[in-house]
């Protein structure tokens, strides 16, 4: 568990870099995002992974590697859009955001802990494109908790399943960066 921690915090260490130099370019523009646009942003990057992980090749050159980065990245952005009120500002200081980002993080951190727990390591016996099926997965369940206005019965809200996004994107950058 020590080696998952370790690379875990290696890799959202790489994403939150460019999420706090992104927030410093560009603000929280990201703000004026409604929740299902934020989803539909998500759906597009793992919709491009999956269609390079089956065409064995890209035109673009931005790497599948970017793609899991950004997934990372929307997640946690999702997460923070629903973590604040109604009447947040729009803009959002640069260490404000990334406190947010961290607290975040650290609740995922915490969800890792608990189901390596019980599941052991057995992420690290998938294969990337089943991350990237069940990333899909988790978007389509997210699509229809909003087209059902954020009501589920039995199954979990929004913020799990991004969270499990989160942490699929990881392990997949894990795989794809760390244990080559």
């Amino acid at each position: 568990m020590e080696k998952t921690l370790e690379q875990f915090s290696q890799v959202v260490g790489r994403c939150r870099d460019l999420f706090v130099k992104k927030t410093s370019d560009y603000g929280t523009a990201w703000r004026i995002l409604r929740p299902s646009s934020i989803t539909d942003q998500l759906y597009i990057k793992a919709l491009r992974i999956r269609s390079i992980e089956e065409k064995g090749a890209q035109k673009v050159d931005d790497p599948i590697e970017s793609e899991f980065v950004g997934l990372v990245n929307y997640s946690v952005l999702a997460l923070i859009q629903l973590s604040l009120p109604e009447d947040a500002p729009l803009e959002l200081a640069p260490a404000e955001v990334s406190v947010l980002f961290d607290q975040h993080i650290q609740e995922n951190i915490r969800l890792l802990q608990a189901k390596n727990h019980d599941y052991g390591e057995a992420w690290r016996l998938m294969r990337v494109s089943s991350m990237t099926d069940l990333i899909l997965q988790k978007l389509l369940r997210i699509k229809q908790i909003e087209d059902n206005s954020g009501q589920t019965i039995v199954s979990e809200g929004l913020e799990a399943n991004y969270r499990d996004i989160i942490n699929y994107a990881v392990f997949a950058l894990i795989r794809l960066t760390i244990e080559r």
